[in-house]
């Protein structure tokens, strides 16, 4: 499967602009609160099936590239 590019969009005209997984109605957030409640990527893939696999592992592997060049950044000032 291809993924989509960009894998996040964001629209005032969808859903107000909440960033959703791109081509989905499905919030980035909601794959965030489930993590933080401590429930599997199985259980949120089952809850959204527009949602494939590689798509949130993706999503996944983004924030976490953000969250690392952030500190790395921060680690330089």
């Amino acid at each position: 499967m291809t993924l989509p590019i960009p894998l996040i969009t964001s629209s005032p005209q969808r859903m107000g602009g909440t960033p959703v997984f791109a081509g989905t109605r499905v919030p980035v957030q909601t794959l965030f609160d489930f993590i933080e409640q401590g429930a599997p990527l199985s259980e949120f893939l089952t809850s959204f099936p527009n949602v494939t696999r590689e798509h949130a592992v993706a999503v996944l592997e983004l924030a976490k590239q953000s969250a690392i060049a952030q500190a790395a950044k921060a680690a330089a000032e």
